[in-house]
C-alpha cells in the first residue's frame, strides 16, 4: 500500500486567533464546517459529524491528538463500519494580520481502496472546496 498524504495550503485574511477560533469552536463550526456533536481541542476528546456522498452518509469519529492553542490541531479520522484511520493535522502560521493554514492528512490508504467514496481526489476535492471556498466566506462575513 502506497502511503497517500495530501498537503492543502492556504493564506487568510484574518488573523490567528480567528481562524483558530473558526476550526475549534463549536459553535463557528457548526456555522461553516461540519455539524459536530460537540468538539473540545483537547487531546483525547472524542467528536462525531456526518458527512455524504450523493445519497450515502458516513458517521465520522475523530479524537484530538494535539491541539497547542493558535499553532496546531491535530485529530484522528474514520469511519464507522469502514475499516481505516487516518489523521489530520492543521497547522496555523500568523503572518501580521493574515493566517497560512496547512493541512494535513496522512493514511489514506488505510481507507477501503475499492470504495469510489473514499478515492485521494475526492479527499483533494473536499478539502480544497472546505479551505480554499467556504472558510475564507466564512471569515469575510464574521
Amino acid at each position: 500500500m502506497k502511503a497517500e498524504i495530501l498537503v492543502v495550503e492556504k493564506e487568510y485574511e484574518a488573523p490567528v486567533e480567528k481562524v483558530w477560533q473558526a476550526l475549534t469552536d463549536k459553535v463557528k463550526m457548526r456555522e461553516w464546517y461540519f455539524d459536530v456533536d460537540d468538539f473540545k481541542p483537547e487531546v483525547g476528546f472524542v467528536f462525531h459529524f456526518k458527512g455524504q456522498n450523493e445519497d450515502r452518509e458516513f458517521l465520522h469519529i475523530c479524537i484530538i491528538k494535539e491541539a497547542i492553542l493558535n499553532r496546531k490541531l491535530k485529530h484522528s479520522w474514520r469511519y464507522e463500519n469502514y475499516p481505516g484511520e487516518s489523521n489530520v493535522t492543521f497547522e496555523f502560521i500568523p503572518e501580521g494580520h493574515k493566517t497560512r493554514l496547512i493541512l494535513t492528512h496522512e493514511g489514506l490508504e488505510t481507507f477501503p481502496q475499492d470504495n469510489p467514496d473514499f478515492a485521494v481526489n475526492n479527499f483533494n476535492f473536499g478539502w480544497n472546496h472546505i479551505l480554499g471556498v467556504v472558510l475564507p466566506e466564512y471569515l469575510d462575513k464574521n
